[in-house]
């Protein structure tokens, strides 16, 4: 694991007072390059808190170009997983995700045919006491488990949902060999997810097309 500090100087009016101080993000790698952790700096006193949730500039330089389109959310209870899920080409979508209480396992996994990194799967506690976040392109599944008493999950995408390319495959397939961190008495899936097709048969993305550097170029001028 590789840590990238993201630092800037800022000055802020918060509440009516003004701020001098050093705003920084984390920038996290994970197992798979490609798939990357963002952890704020939260900025706190007995009033509250302050921090940057997102910064156009920081994907420019970590990721490349995103433009986000759609922002979604969700409330769960415990054990509640949904997830594997995906879109279809020409739709396919690239998330942030994070939670905004509670606490979640997210996972992200590689559905890109020739990846060196093809079937693996990077799993991340995401909390709304650290405000981390995951960052999962394009070629991935997603999908999450609550691991506290209840969560509510927040995401952003660069494309658009699309209910005619909605797709998903089984959230326990043993080719994958994910640890859920919950008892399988404890999940609760919905019907749709518990009838999904097995990973390998997914075969819609692959790693030439869906390289990062490729899918993220820069924003020209």
């Amino acid at each position: 694991m590789v840590v990238h500090p993201f630092f800037l100087v800022k000055v802020l009016l918060w509440r009516g007072d003004l701020i001098f101080f050093f705003a920084f993000m984390q920038v996290i790698s994970t197992a798979i390059p490609d798939v990357l952790i963002f952890e704020p700096q939260v900025f706190g006193d007995d009033r509250g808190y302050f921090f940057e949730s997102f910064r156009q500039d920081l994907f420019e330089q970590h990721i490349g170009h995103v433009s986000f389109v759609q922002d979604n959310e969700s409330k769960s209870g415990y054990g509640v997983l949904r997830g594997l899920h995906f879109q279809k080409p020409p739709f396919t979508q690239s998330k942030l995700v994070r939670v905004l209480y509670g606490s979640v396992l997210d996972v992200a996994v590689d559905l890109r045919l020739g990846s060196p990194w093809y079937g693996r799967h990077v799993a991340c506690v995401l909390d709304a006491e650290r405000k981390n976040m995951l960052w999962v392109p394009k070629g991935f599944g997603h999908g999450f488990v609550v691991l506290s008493p209840e969560a509510v999950f927040s995401y952003k995408c660069d494309n658009y949902y699309t209910p005619s390319h909605d797709a998903g495959f089984m959230w326990n397939d043993l080719a994958l060999g994910i640890d859920w961190q919950l008892p399988a008495g404890a999940i609760r899936v919905s019907g749709k997810d518990g009838v999904q097709p097995a990973f390998g048969s997914v075969d819609l993305f692959h790693y030439d097309d869906y390289r990062q550097e490729k899918l993220y170029k820069a924003k020209r001028s």
